[in-house]
């Protein structure tokens, strides 16, 4: 690193994150932690991290849906859902939830093939899955009557801890040629 990660630096970094709803992309988080140019995002979350990591501390920051977010470690779900007992955030049947998965893995994809993969009209469960924003549209076909291609959402990334859908592609294709 070209200069010298000082603590306000550091601190800067966390409160910013410790407010932030969403993950922040890190050019965005460098702005609003006002950090001077040349910094790399990645070393001073590193930088973070073994802090956190050094003090045991039940939370750390993660990298998800393209940006970077300040999470409680999943080892603490349990403890907590017992503290606050709210509700899940999604709660998906286990048809929509195959529905989604295959959307995940062949995005993009057209809803005449999610339903010759499932066998059974799933136009129900895109509805669904597109009000609780973890589907899209995500263009048309050329093909007769220009069908809409589906695709997952930034929303999607988030709640199911993805960085970038490229990693579920990439699985997918790994697995394929084994």
């Amino acid at each position: 690193m070209s200069q010298l990660i000082t603590e306000k630096t550091l601190t800067r970094i966390e409160a910013v994150l410790f407010l932030a709803r969403e993950p922040l992309p890190g050019r965005r988080l460098l702005q609003l932690a006002d950090v001077p140019e040349g910094m790399r995002i990645r070393g001073l979350v590193k930088k973070l991290n073994s802090r956190y990591n050094s003090r045991t501390s039940a939370f750390r920051i993660y990298e998800v849906a393209g940006g970077f977010q300040l999470r409680t470690r999943p080892h603490f779900v349990t403890w907590l859902a017992r503290l606050h007992s709210a509700p899940l955030e999604i709660c998906l049947s286990t048809s929509a939830l195959e529905t989604l998965t295959i959307i995940a893995h062949k995005q993009p994809i057209l809803r005449a093939t999610v339903e010759k993969i499932r066998g059974v009209q799933c136009g129900e469960f895109l509805r669904q899955l597109m009000e609780q924003d973890l589907i899209k549209i995500t263009g048309k076909t050329n093909d007769l009557g220009r069908p809409f291609l589906y695709g997952t959402t930034k929303r999607f990334l988030q709640l199911f801890g993805i960085n970038r859908i490229e990693e579920i592609l990439s699985e997918n294709t790994e697995k394929s040629t084994e």
